[in-house]
This record gives C-alpha cells, structure tokens and sequence, in this order.
C-alpha cells in the first residue's frame, strides 16, 4: 500500500488545529489510558490499520495488558472492563455508529452515572477527534507499522523533545 497524498504537509494549519484536540485531550480529565482504549476500539470499528497499530503500542506504553487488547472487540462478553470502562466503550461505539439510532438518552444517563459532564464533553471529543484520524488515515492511506510510541516518564522525569503525533512516516515520493 502506498499512501495517496501527504496530507500535513498540504494543510499544515488543518494538521496542527487536529493536534491542538489532541494535546487538549491529552491534559484532560479523562485518565491516559482510557482515552486510548476508546481510539482502539473507534479505529476496530472504522477498520483504520494505522490507528489500531497506533494505539495497540500505545497501551502497551501505558501498561495496558494484551487480554485486554485482545479482547476489546468482544468487551461485552468478558468481564476485562471495568463498569467506568463500558459505560465508555458503549459511548464511543454509539457516537461512532451515529446513524445506528443516535446516541440514546438511556445510554447518556448512564454514561452521566460515571462521568462528569466535563469528563463526558471530553470523551466525546476524543471520540470525534480518533473518527477523524481514522478517516484521514483510511482516506490517505497512510500506511500502518511507521508509528513509533513516546516512553512513558517515570514520576519527576521531565520531557525531552520527542514526535509522539500521529504524523505518519511517508515516503518523499508521495
């Protein structure tokens, strides 16, 4: 597969506003690797082979076990998630599937039984923000395997400067 266009370089301002939702989301007030969880399970539902290897390693950086990853397609059927976890993986599959009979209130008022109004804006955004790098990724076709995860810091390590966005690797050709 080779990609189509390179896309941050084309709409760099486009690029840097999708990173902005991503540093925002990244000091928001939902815990790191919930927010991953939800843009692994979006990017298995769109079929976004960039976005799942993405995400896969960075659940892994976060200490995320592999029966878990594993079993995120089938997160009904197990009892891996916690009842916070569900309530979130539920959301983001309603808001994914918007056409599939909307965004329920019956599911809202459970989602509200979880989360803060706050923490359910920012799930929601997350959720828009990872339909939208899937459908980049998809539509460009970035290719999967080039992404290469931040490590996480140990507590007090300050941050070095490292490429953790999601810009792919693409070769000068494209």
């Amino acid at each position: 597969m080779e990609p189509r266009i390179d896309y941050y370089k084309l709409s760099p301002e486009g690029y840097k506003a999708m990173l902005g939702l991503e540093h925002y989301l990244n000091n928001s007030s939902v815990e790191k690797k919930l927010l991953h969880l939800l843009k692994l399970r979006v990017s298995q539902i769109n079929g976004c082979a960039f976005c799942l290897d993405m995400h896969w390693k960075d659940l892994q950086v976060e200490g995320e076990s592999e029966q878990r990853m594993y079993s995120l397609d089938a997160w009904r059927e197990t009892s891996y998630y916690t009842e916070r976890e569900r309530v979130a993986l539920a959301w983001a599959e309603a808001v994914t599937n918007i056409r599939d009979g909307h965004v329920p209130d019956s599911l809202y008022e459970e989602t509200r039984r979880h989360f803060s109004e706050q923490e359910v804006a920012d799930l929601t955004l997350a959720v828009v923000a990872i339909n939208g790098w899937n459908r980049i990724s998809i539509a460009f076709r970035v290719v999967p395997g080039t992404y290469q995860p931040p490590q996480r810091l140990k507590k007090g390590e300050q941050p070095g400067v490292m490429s953790a966005s999601p810009r792919p690797i693409v070769p000068s050709t494209a």
